[in-house]
């Protein structure tokens, strides 16, 4: 049987894309840090479509996690003909004012944690006779964000790095594609600390994300370099392509600075 790696599983974009690819007969080697909410997605998974499925809870942002699932996978490296690189999260907040940990974090988990996972796998998926890595990128990786500042650069990275790995790989038997979606119903908004007026303005762009997914895994096996999800999300990014760095700028820190205002209302 073929197998998928997929980090970020237990809810949210990486939970759908377990379920879209375990509807294509993908068995599954599931990563979160969420190891009891894992479990539940692992066994109603394993419910609905009869396929294998294997977990395997640890958290990304520790350093030795990539070679840790690398070695908890080597049963199934026969078999493994796709990585997914899902997992991340942001902060909402002023850079400054956040917990340098915490920002680093961020850098481990959506950037370092990619990196190693793509390094350590290339040589596992070239056994294959087909293969293919899918990262996640994010409609904020394409313009500077403030107040979400560090995930919006984290996510850029992941852009970069997957169009030149993709270019790097084109001879070999692995595609590499990078989806991007826009403002998903998930549980980001509350990992990343967002305020009312944000979750609001949300709401009326969200999509689903059982409809990212599908998007997503489409775009992989249609061996697309780039998809964005979405006609607001394509929408939103081209003009911020087409307008003025500075005008982009002040639109993100307009939505994203809103919850520094609600905090400072909040103290007062």
């Amino acid at each position: 049987m073929k197998y998928a790696l997929v980090t970020g599983a237990a809810k949210g974009i990486g939970k759908s894309i377990a379920i879209e690819l375990a509807a294509r007969e993908y068995g599954l080697l599931l990563i979160d840090i969420d190891k009891e909410q894992l479990d539940v997605t692992a066994r109603k998974i394993q419910g609905d479509y009869n396929i294998p499925v294997e977990v395997f809870g640890t958290d990304l942002s520790h350093n030795e996690s990539a070679q840790q699932i690398f070695s908890w996978t080597s049963s199934w490296h026969n078999q493994l003909q796709l990585l997914v690189n899902n997992a991340a999260f942001g902060l909402n907040g002023a850079f400054e004012k956040l917990s340098l940990p915490e920002q680093l974090d961020i850098v481990n988990v959506n950037i370092k944690a990619v990196v190693a996972l793509c390094h350590l796998f290339i040589p596992v998926l070239k056994n294959q006779n087909k293969a293919y890595i899918l990262n996640i990128g994010s409609n904020a990786g394409y313009q500077p964000v403030p107040y979400l500042t560090m995930y919006a650069a984290s996510k850029a990275f992941i852009i970069s790095f997957t169009r030149g790995l993709r270019y790097e790989l084109r001879r070999s038997n692995i595609h590499v594609s990078c989806v991007s979606p826009g403002s998903t119903d998930t549980h980001f908004v509350d990992r990343a600390g967002m305020g009312e007026s944000i979750r609001k303005t949300a709401t009326r762009y969200n999509m689903t994300p059982e409809a990212v997914a599908k998007i997503a895994v489409d775009a992989v096996f249609k061996r697309k370099a780039e998809a964005i999800t979405g006609a607001s999300t394509r929408l939103g990014i081209a003009l911020s392509w087409l307008a003025p760095k500075s005008w982009a700028e002040k639109f993100g820190a307009d939505i994203f600075g809103a919850s520094e205002k609600e905090k400072a209302v909040d103290k007062n």
